[in-house]
């Protein structure tokens, strides 16, 4: 009988167990029961010692664990720790620094900044439907602002006004539905309209402000423009709850993880539009949504630290 987990000292109490990480992370990953990885073959058998399974046809990597193809491979970190980790990772609000896990689960911050970095990656949505409905479309800009910075530093890295030195992000929102952020480039006509049309369904509503790079949407979309310089809200034309969403953003940005380099950021929208489509869940289907995820998101370190051709914020393929 499966346990049903309510709260955070539930779950580390459960996960104590070692058999019991095992069998709650096979249950979520293999549904049907436990199959081969590599060949698909489900009739395998579980070897007590190792604790691994062992697939009847020989051929290399035979033997799997439950790690395996997962954001967990290759880890010497105990599934407890993993598991707890991944926890708080969906559950904290305001997100949670890689210092706290670090302290709470005994692993150096190094081992807890690539664990959550790892964990962020399972939360990608992955999702190709388009958002349909009533869409607010809004773009902000983040990063570290002038006043609270050294005055070496400041005069280091601001070289102009605005958002010249600040990384631009692009969100996209479904009234009570769900949530779409992209890193992108710049907030050119070009940049922001591909990627309306990409990820929002024709014949939509959308909702902007007076940025003139929205002008010409009203083509494929029925477009309402609300002008902040006058009002926040004119009846249902407005932008507020991707105004909301950039708040909850920023609050884990600045409060939380402090320091954040622009071409890790894409991880940080990932994080955060997972807590938000998931709102209306317990702590525990969160919990098991992220689970479900895990499989084929490997990240390894040379890939999260090395590779620089995706350092503008797209995830790689």
């Amino acid at each position: 009988m499966e346990h049903d987990l309510t709260s955070l000292q539930e779950a580390i109490v459960y996960f104590s167990n070692p058999d019991n990480c095992l069998n709650y992370l096979a249950a979520r990953r293999w549904p049907d029961g436990p199959e081969c990885p590599n060949c698909g073959r489900k009739d395998v058998r579980f070897l007590t010692k190792r604790r691994v399974w062992e697939c009847k046809t020989r051929h290399p990597k035979h033997q799997f664990s439950v790690k395996v193809g997962t954001i967990f491979e290759d880890s010497p970190i105990p599934l407890d720790k993993w598991l707890t980790a991944v926890w708080m990772l969906c559950n904290c609000k305001n997100g949670v620094s890689s210092y706290e896990i670090a302290r709470d689960l005994d692993v150096t911050q190094k081992s807890a900044w690539f664990m959550m970095h790892r964990i962020r990656r399972a939360l990608q949505s992955g999702s190709f439907r388009k958002l349909s409905g009533e869409v607010e479309v809004d773009e902000s800009f983040i990063g570290g602002k002038a006043r609270n910075m050294h005055a070496s530093r400041r005069a280091r890295v601001i070289t102009g006004t605005g958002g010249k030195d600040k990384a631009m992000v692009l969100g996209m929102v479904e009234r009570s539905g769900q949530v779409r952020t992209l890193v992108v480039e710049n907030r050119r006509k070009t940049a922001l309209q591909s990627m309306v049309r990409e990820h929002v369904e024709a014949g939509t509503a959308i909702f902007t402000d007076e940025l003139k790079s929205y002008d010409g949407l009203d083509s494929e979309y029925t477009h309402a423009v609300i002008n902040h310089a006058v009002e926040y809200a004119n009846g249902n034309v407005h932008t507020n709850t991707m105004e909301n969403f950039w708040a909850l953003l920023k609050r884990g940005l600045h409060g939380t993880y402090v320091s954040v380099e622009p071409f890790h950021l894409f991880r940080y929208l990932d994080e955060q539009s997972f807590r938000y489509n998931n709102r209306k869940a317990t702590d525990a289907e969160r919990f098991n949504t992220a689970l479900r995820q895990i499989v084929g998101r490997r990240l390894t370190y040379e890939e999260l630290t090395g590779n620089a051709e995706w350092r503008l914020g797209q995830p790689p393929a």
